[in-house]
């Protein structure tokens, strides 16, 4: 395997720790809808598990970045602590926030300067994707908090996955194309 060139050590490392934080996102995700689920909460179920999927597609476009640059797409995956459905959310809100605010940003950044396009592919989709996430997730915490659960939180429902890029969104046919990478509406996946 060919090693990592010294113009792109920095942008793999990045994407080394995107990896890492997109993989336990997910793994995070689903046993935060296994939760959800028993606790009646189907709608925020629903999002656990589409966030979980787009959490799975950026690792996967990181770790394919990762090869192309020499580098090999290892992390760990650490145990999850599930808590009520309330918490797990808030946790969530927090991960993406953390993304959306600081992570993403400074990566693409770091990216940008280096003019590594794949790099910045990678970045920006996933950081679009978070953006939706966290306001969801925001809003499934509003919901909640309020006792609204005769809302989309307290019902199954569908959320569309871009499969090229994870961009999620809660409503069928937004767009003709998707907003972040252009991909067919009807390529999106659907995920209850």
């Amino acid at each position: 395997m060919p090693s990592v060139a010294a113009e792109n050590e920095v942008t793999v490392k990045n994407l080394l720790a995107a990896f890492e934080g997109e993989s336990n996102a997910h793994a995070k995700y689903t046993a935060f809808a296994v939760k959800a689920d028993q606790d009646g909460l189907h709608g925020a179920a629903s999002l656990f598990r589409a966030a979980g999927r787009a959490e799975q597609i950026h690792a996967a476009n990181h770790a394919r970045v990762i090869k192309q640059l020499g580098g090999e797409a290892k992390c760990e995956i650490h145990a999850v602590e599930v808590k009520s459905t309330l918490e797990n959310l808030k946790a969530a809100l927090g991960g993406e926030q953390y993304e959306v605010e600081t992570m993403y940003p400074e990566f693409l950044a770091e990216a940008t300067a280096r003019g590594n396009t794949p790099a910045i592919r990678t970045f920006h989709g996933a950081l679009e994707a978070e953006k939706t996430h966290a306001r969801l997730y925001g809003e499934a915490i509003v919901l909640l908090q309020g006792g609204k659960l005769d809302s989309w939180i307290g019902a199954a429902r569908e959320f569309y996955v871009c499969p090229v890029c994870g961009y999620t969104s809660e409503t069928e046919e937004e767009h003709e194309r998707c907003p972040v990478c252009n991909c067919p509406w009807e390529k999106f996946e659907i995920i209850k």
